[in-house]
């Protein structure tokens, strides 16, 4: 039987940072924890699921006691921006809304949407709906990844793919995936793609090499853009 982890849980608190951070009493963290996930989910659902999508891939939550922050990755922040700021303004009337506190949003940018499995997936996602061929497009992400730097690249979709009768498991791997190597820096999506015969489960891991020569070539180049460095315990 295969025992099979999440690498971003694998990762965390090791040589990963965590997605949300704050400190709670006992009395409050149930409450705060159920906030954070509708925020996630509504940030999701207003900027991922609508045109014009935003290519939001990962939402940081930060809280004090006076302030609820929000980091947003996103590959294109002038779409979350929109004109003078307009968008985000928005957004943050809308979350003030959703959680009755004190809210501010920030926007960073995702220098290379390419080695993000959340994006590719959701970039896979788009292409099945539009009844593209599933290898074609999996070898076209796969191929497009590596040409962007990255190590090595799998990609697994499940269900009825192409609209079959009996659902099945493909995969597409390019390069090394070192998913047991705490050191190695792997991106992990998971995306379901909703098509008129049926949900489809995409997986993405995303190998963009070893930690310490991630923050070296950052230290190199000034900063690491696209890369967030993690921050060690």
């Amino acid at each position: 039987m295969g025992q099979k982890v999440n690498p971003v849980g694998f990762r965390t608190g090791i040589t990963e940072g965590w997605s949300s951070r704050w400190f709670a009493p006992k009395k409050l963290f149930g409450e705060l924890l159920v906030e954070d996930q509708k925020i996630r989910e509504f940030i999701d659902e207003r900027l991922n699921r609508k045109p014009p999508y935003a290519a939001v891939a990962r939402t940081e939550i930060e809280r004090t006691r006076e302030e609820l922050k929000i980091i947003l990755h996103t590959a294109r922040p002038g779409v979350v921006i929109g004109p003078k700021g307009a968008e985000v303004d928005k957004l943050r009337e809308e979350l003030e809304a959703l959680t009755q506190r004190k809210v501010k949003v920030d926007v960073a940018e995702i220098g290379n949407p390419d080695l993000d499995a959340k994006l590719i997936g959701e970039g896979i996602a788009e292409q099945l709906k539009k009844r593209a061929s599933f290898r074609r497009v999996l070898k076209q992400k796969a191929e497009a990844a590596m040409n962007a730097g990255a190590r090595g690249i799998k990609i697994q979709v499940a269900g009825r793919i192409g609209g079959a009768e009996i659902a099945r498991t493909e995969k597409q791997i390019l390069g090394s995936i070192p998913l047991h190597t705490l050191q190695a820096s792997i991106s992990y999506g998971l995306v379901h793609c909703r098509t008129p015969y049926g949900v489809i489960g995409i997986k993405v891991w995303v190998y963009r090499g070893m930690y310490a020569d991630l923050e070296a070539a950052a230290e190199a180049a000034g900063a690491g853009r696209g890369l967030r460095r993690p921050r060690r315990r």
